[in-house]
C-alpha cells in the first residue's frame, strides 16, 4: 500500500532526503564516520552548518543585516527568548491573537515586559486573521504567527509597514511562499514541517535589533553570542541541522520558493475546491484567511466523521485526524507533500460522499 502522510508534524520529507541522510547514519561522505559521531567543531561537519546557513541565506534573499543561527529547543524556546533578548520590563511589545500558537508565544511575552493585543480573531473562534491592527508606535516589535497549524488560518497580507519591528513564527509555513524576508527582523521556525527533522529551531535575526535590553541574558540564550560563533557556541544538534542542510539543498534544486509555492498553491486549490464542492463537508475557516499548509474541516453529519477515518486508516491517509484540541480533520499539505498524495485524499473524500449521497 502507498502511504500518504499528512502529519501536521513531524511530517513527510523529500525521498531524496530520506535517502541520503540514511547513508549518512552509516557512512558520512565516504569518512567511514557516522554522522551521528562526528565532531560538531571538525572539518567533516563545519560546512554543513556553514552551507545550511547560506541556503537559508540565497532562498530568502537575506540583505546583508540578517543573520541565520540553528538552535537547539524548537519554536516554543523562541516563545521566551524572543522576549528575554527583544523587550526590556517597562516597554510594550505587541502581539496578534490568532490561535494556540500565537496565544502560546503571548503568555510567555509576559514574564518579560507588557504585552498589548495588536488584532484578535478570538471573537470568530480564530478562524480568521485579524484585518486591522492596532501598534503603539512605541512598541519593542509587533509578533505574529504567519500560520496556525490547529486553527487552519494563515496570515496572506502581512504587516510589512506595521511601524515597528516586526518578528514572525514561521513554523509552519517558513519558505513555503515567496515574500520580503528581509521585512521581517526575527524569523524564527521549528524545522520539523518544512525545512527537515525535528530537533533544531532556525532564527534568522536582524542583528541591528539586538544588545538593547537592560537584562543580563544567560549566555546561551542570547542572540548575539550565537551569532559570534556561527552557531557553534555549544554542540549544535548535528544530524538534524545535517537533514535540514539536505531538505534546503532539494528545495533549491527544485527552482527554489517561487517554484514550491506554485506547487503548493495548487495542492490547496484542489483541496479546497474539492471541500467546497462536497456538502458532506465543512470548512469553518474564512475563506480568504485559508492555511495552503493545514486545510481544516468538520462533517456536516459528526456521526460519520469515525467511519470516514478509519476508511483514510484503511487507504494509507496518514494523519488526518484534527487536532485533540479542536477534533474534526486536518490535512497538511507542507512543502515536501505531493499533488498525488493531495489527489488521492481528494478522490478518497469524492468516493465518500457520493457513497453517503
Amino acid at each position: 500500500m502507498i502511504l500518504h502522510n499528512f502529519n501536521a508534524g513531524p511530517s513527510v520529507l523529500p525521498k531524496e532526503v530520506f535517502e541520503e541522510a540514511s547513508r549518512a547514519v552509516i557512512d558520512f561522505n565516504n569518512t567511514g564516520l557516522s554522522i551521528l559521531e562526528i565532531g560538531h567543531r571538525t572539518p567533516l561537519f563545519q560546512p554543513v552548518m556553514e552551507e545550511a546557513r547560506g541556503l537559508v541565506k540565497e532562498l530568502m534573499d537575506l540583505d546583508a543585516d540578517h543573520e541565520v543561527l540553528f538552535l537547539h529547543g524548537g519554536a516554543t524556546t523562541q516563545f521566551m527568548q524572543v522576549p528575554m533578548n527583544l523587550l526590556n520590563e517597562n516597554e510594550i511589545a505587541a502581539y496578534t491573537e490568532t490561535g494556540t500558537w500565537a496565544n502560546k508565544a503571548t503568555k510567555e511575552a509576559k514574564l518579560f515586559g507588557h504585552v498589548e493585543i495588536a488584532g484578535s480573531s478570538k471573537g470568530t473562534n480564530y478562524t480568521t486573521i485579524p484585518k486591522d491592527l492596532t501598534v503603539t508606535p512605541t512598541a519593542a516589535y509587533l509578533h505574529i504567527t504567519t500560520n496556525e497549524t490547529i486553527a487552519g488560518t494563515q496570515w496572506h497580507q502581512l504587516p510589512y509597514d506595521c511601524g515597528v519591528p516586526l518578528v514572525a513564527d514561521m513554523s509552519s509555513d517558513i519558505l513555503s511562499r515567496v515574500m520580503d524576508f528581509n521585512k521581517f527582523d526575527l524569523i524564527y521556525a521549528g524545522a520539523q514541517k518544512n525545512m527537515g527533522a525535528a530537533g533544531v529551531n532556525i532564527v534568522v535575526v536582524n542583528k541591528n535589533i539586538l544588545g538593547k535590553v537592560n537584562r543580563k541574558i544567560p549566555t546561551v540564550l542570547d542572540y548575539q553570542n550565537h551569532i559570534k560563533e556561527g552557531s557553534m557556541l555549544n554542540t549544535p544538534p548535528v544530524f538534524a541541522v545535517y537533514v535540514a542542510m539536505l531538505t534546503l539543498r532539494w528545495l533549491r534544486n527544485k527552482g527554489g520558493v517561487a517554484a514550491i509555492e506554485k506547487e503548493n498553491n495548487a495542492k490547496a486549490k484542489l483541496l479546497y475546491d474539492t471541500l467546497d464542492s462536497l456538502p458532506l463537508f465543512v470548512t469553518p475557516v474564512a475563506r480568504e484567511d485559508r492555511s495552503k499548509m493545514n486545510a481544516v474541516f468538520i462533517m456536516k453529519d459528526q456521526q460519520l466523521e469515525a467511519e470516514f477515518l478509519a476508511l483514510c486508516k484503511k487507504e494509507g491517509m496518514i494523519g488526518v485526524k484534527g487536532h485533540r484540541s479542536v477534533g474534526g480533520f486536518r490535512v497538511s499539505m507542507y512543502n515536501a507533500v505531493t499533488i498525488e498524495s493531495v489527489k488521492a485524499i481528494t478522490d478518497l473524500m469524492k468516493h465518500f460522499a457520493l457513497s453517503h449521497s
